[in-house]
């Protein structure tokens, strides 16, 4: 006689069958324990990384995580006895591409393998088909680079100095995925602003997380770079109502001198600063300031004297100046 018992053991993760056979006699004992499926597998794998966890012949489910962009995966699945028939998702086969269903949802495939004896076990791989894409991602200020595009996860976009904060927009693709930006849940399409930035020169980075249903995420960042203030304090134009400036201008030649006939009793002096955000001034006067991109100043002329203009460019930064002088001769005759 034989009966078979199923112990449950306190320390064990799986069910261990014990069989015990009785002789009539009940000299002859035999016992046996068997762990996981009957008819097993020597190696399963996927045309697409990360299947979870890593095979073993005693675990039978599995699951894979792929991209939207994946739309089929191949598996391959070798018995331990070379005699045993396999299906995978109905077909027999040892290897087999399968196709997946929609972005956002979810697939089984078993494998089902069957002894002559008739003897038979199942492995199954769940494959989810994340969603976890951004469909479009925009800034307040700046352009992203590269531009915003599903397969690029990492960006940067450079800001002027003075701007103190940045709103960012994020949209996924899948309605049933979830956001944050920075750490904080927020709905698709709504704007966040991020403020304070580092102080410039510094950078300060954004992290947009979007996870699947199936709970697969996916990290894009933005880097903010705050730009230092201009050091630029040049002129990229400077002309005179009357006359010619000698030498011609360039942006590095600082003093000029001009002469006009007697018939001349006043000039005009017109700059263009290279940097909008650099201020301008004559003579201690302010004539541009920043934001305002030319200035100019006029003055009378006295006959056979020489009236000095003096132009100075303050860059951005506060610090750098550059003093542009135009001597102006205005002849006798």
């Amino acid at each position: 006689m034989h009966r078979t018992v199923t112990v449950m053991g306190q320390c064990l993760a799986s069910i261990l069958s014990l069989t015990v056979f009785l002789s009539p006699s009940g000299c002859k004992d035999t016992g046996s324990i068997s762990e996981g499926p009957q008819v097993r597998l020597s190696s399963l794998s996927v045309s697409e990384p990360g299947l979870q966890p890593a095979f073993s012949s005693a675990i039978t489910t599995y699951t894979l995580n792929v991209p939207p962009t994946v739309a089929s995966v191949t598996v391959t699945a070798t018995p331990e006895n070379s005699s045993t028939n396999i299906t995978i998702a109905g077909t027999p086969s040892r290897n087999l591409s399968v196709d997946l269903t929609q972005p956002g949802s979810s697939k089984d495939i078993t494998i089902t393998l069957t002894e002559q004896s008739g003897s038979q076990s199942s492995y199954i791989i769940t494959v989810h088909r994340d969603n976890n894409i951004l469909s479009n991602l925009t800034v307040s200020s700046g352009s992203l680079t590269p531009g915003s595009s599903p397969g690029t996860l990492n960006y940067t976009v450079d800001v002027a100095t003075g701007v103190t904060s940045l709103t960012v927009t994020a949209t996924v693709q899948d309605s049933n995925a979830s956001l944050m930006i920075n750490g904080q849940g927020i709905s698709s399409g709504q704007p966040r602003e991020i403020s304070p930035l580092e102080p410039p020169g510094s950078d300060t980075l954004i992290t947009i997380l979007v996870r699947a249903p199936s709970g697969a995420e996916k990290t894009y960042t933005v880097t903010v770079k705050r730009l230092l203030p201009s050091s630029n304090a040049a002129l990229s134009a400077l002309t005179v109502s009357a006359g010619n400036l000698i030498p011609g201008f360039t942006a590095d030649t600082l003093p000029y001198t001009v002469t006009v006939p007697a018939s001349v009793d006043s000039l005009t002096v017109t700059a263009t600063k290279s940097d909008p955000n650099a201020g301008m001034s004559a003579s201690g006067a302010e004539i541009a300031p920043a934001g305002v991109l030319t200035g100019s100043v006029s003055s009378a002329l006295g006959l056979g004297a020489t009236t000095l203009f003096t132009i100075t460019v303050t860059a951005q930064d506060g610090v750098t100046t550059r003093p542009y002088t135009i001597n102006v001769f205005r002849d006798l005759r």
